[in-house]
Order: structure tokens, then C-alpha cells, then sequence
């Protein structure tokens, strides 16, 4: 792989770096051949400083390591994205990712990202279970509660497509979706876990 690899003048090759599972781009970083090779040898990311002139191995500090998944180069051999998992934030600032948004041009498209940030915030909430929260609420009633939102909004789902209604299919689904994820965190199922059963389906076919 490294061989076919077109490093720049320096000696450098641009790395995306990317969560796995969320997707999410969390920085953008430099290597070189020994730092490709350290990555490829330790399956944790190594990076190339072109302000500091020298390797730097990602979370030796800080513990915020981050375990390689695969590495995928472009069709020109002269950019790469590493899908990670992070075990904490990417940027030196102590935020998941090093990109914030800056300007939104067009109204907003729903994206997949929203089942991570739903996921988390989910988490959060069995672990803190805050007054008021709906989700709180759930947990605190437990699985046959849980189970039985999940078959009401399925049923919800099914009557609007029966009725032919996109408006209210569309938010009777993401009513589902959200009750399946609450029950996934109470069966300590990861989402992710259940997208691996989805590509592995996938791959067979």
C-alpha cells in the first residue's frame, strides 16, 4: 500500500481523519512514510508536525488515542482518509471534531449525524436522569413502558403510510426511531453494533 502512496515535494501525504462510526470528519493532519508505517504498525494514528518537524503520535499525551479502522486512498494515491475510533476529543481545544460551522448558505438537510448526537444525548440521560426529561421519564418506567412506545409508534408509522400521508409518516418515523434508540440503550445494544448486522446483510447479498 505505502509504495503506491504519491507523497508531496515534502515528503507528505494530506490524512482525513474520520469517526467510523459517526462519520463525522474530526481533523485533517499530514504523513509521512514513517508515520504511515507507525500507523499501519501500531493500528493507532501517527502523524507528521510540519511546525514541530516531527512525528507525533496522536493521544500520547493526552490518552485520546485513536484506533484505526481502515485507511482509504484516493483515486490519485495522493490523499487519504483513516476511519478512527477516537477514545476522546480530536482537537487540542477538547472538542470532538476541529471543525466548527462557520456559515450555512441553504436551509439545513437532515443527515445521519443526528443519530450520534441522539445517541449520546440518550446515554447521557440514563446516566444523569435529569427531572423533567422525557427521556428520563422512559427509563424510569422501564422496558415494558419503552416496549410499548415502540410498538405504538411503529403502529403510528403504519397508519400513515396506509393513509398515504408523507407529512405524518415522516414524523411518525422519527417518533420511532428516537423509541428505538432509548430501547437499544436500555438493552445495552450499540446502534452501531446493529449498522455492523445492516453492512454485514449487505455484503452478503
Amino acid at each position: 500500500m505505502i509504495d503506491n502512496i504519491k507523497f508531496d515535494d515534502k515528503g507528505l501525504v494530506t490524512a482525513v481523519v474520520q469517526d467510523a462510526m459517526t462519520k463525522e470528519v474530526l481533523t485533517v493532519a499530514y504523513m509521512n512514510k514513517e508515520s504511515l508505517e507507525k500507523t499501519l504498525e501500531s493500528g493507532e494514528t501517527w502523524f507528521f508536525s510540519r511546525s514541530r518537524q516531527e512525528l507525533w503520535h496522536k493521544g500520547a499525551t493526552s490518552g485520546h488515542t485513536q484506533k484505526v479502522v481502515s485507511i482509504k486512498a484516493d483515486c490519485d494515491n495522493d490523499a487519504l482518509v483513516v476511519e478512527v475510533i477516537p477514545a476522546g476529543p480530536a482537537c487540542h481545544n477538547g472538542t470532538t471534531s476541529c471543525f466548527t460551522e462557520i456559515i450555512q448558505q441553504n436551509a439545513k438537510v437532515g443527515s445521519v449525524e443526528i443519530i450520534s448526537k441522539l445517541v449520546k444525548v440518550i446515554e447521557k440521560r440514563e446516566q444523569e436522569m435529569p427531572e423533567g426529561a422525557y427521556t428520563t421519564y422512559l427509563f424510569d418506567k422501564g422496558i415494558d413502558k419503552i416496549c410499548k412506545k415502540v410498538g405504538e409508534e411503529a403502529t403510528e408509522v403504519v397508519i400513515g403510510a396506509k393513509n398515504r400521508d408523507a407529512e405524518e409518516v415522516k414524523w411518525e418515523a422519527a417518533d420511532l426511531i428516537y423509541h428505538l434508540l432509548v430501547l437499544l440503550q436500555e438493552q445495552k445494544v450499540s446502534v452501531y453494533d446493529v449498522l455492523h448486522v445492516l453492512e454485514k446483510r449487505h455484503e452478503e447479498k
